[in-house]
This record gives C-alpha cells, structure tokens and sequence, in this order.
C-alpha cells in the first residue's frame, strides 16, 4: 500500500512499527532494499519495537505462546522448592544437570550462580538460541 509514493510498510519498518520477514521479502520487489534499510535505521536509533533491551521477534513469539510448557509457574507456597537463578519458571532446587533442549522455555531470566548453564554468554537471557 502506498500513500503519496510512499510505502507504508518501509514507513512502519523505519518507525520500529514492524520487522521485515525475510521470507516475504521477495514478495516486495519494489521496496524490498528500503525495507532493509529502514529497519537497519529503526535498529540503529533504537526506535519503538527496538527500543527494547531484548526484543522478541514476532515470529519467536508466535512460536512460544503455541508451545505447552512443561515447568509450573512460581507459586508462592512453591517459592521455597524453586531455584531463584530463573525467575520467570519453576525449577526445582538441585534438580540433575539440564540443557536447553531439556526444558521448553526459551529467552528467560537468568540470575548468578546459573547452576544449568543456560546463559552462556553472561547477558542474563537463557536458551538464546
């Protein structure tokens, strides 16, 4: 759509009003490089959806609200049993050694000391990728 020449999708993109979906990409031959450029502009000024300290990209969050989780949510009578390394879940205290493929959650709290090593490069964010 387009408005006065103008885009309105590299217009939202340049705002930090949306993302551009690679996979479309070639759907918009005609402003498929300002789409790219935009959103580089938004990113770099850190404007409305990147202005966020860790933005979850819509597609990733799609995904996660589709998947069941298996941990039960902190309780406050289960506080106690919980480790407080991962806040935004349950995980039992001293539960055995776990991985990312282990658990379902993805990009979650990670407080010090980490004892599953979920956050590998120290941002304080698990099972990045």
């Amino acid at each position: 759509m387009f408005v006065e020449n103008r885009s309105v999708n590299v217009n939202m993109v340049q705002e930090g009003q949306a993302v551009v979906y690679l996979q479309y990409r070639k759907n918009c031959p005609e402003s498929r490089d300002s789409l790219l450029q935009g959103e580089s502009y938004a990113k770099q000024q850190r404007l409305a959806f990147w202005s966020q300290a860790n933005p979850v990209m819509p597609w990733d969050f799609r995904h996660r609200a589709t998947q069941k989780t298996t941990s039960q949510p902190i309780q406050p009578q289960q506080q106690n049993n919980c480790d407080p390394s991962y806040p935004d879940f349950c995980l039992t205290k001293n539960s055995p050694d776990l991985n990312c493929r282990d658990i379902t959650q993805r990009r979650f709290r990670v407080l010090p000391p980490d004892p599953n090593g979920f956050d590998k490069d120290g941002d304080g964010i698990g099972c990045e990728k």
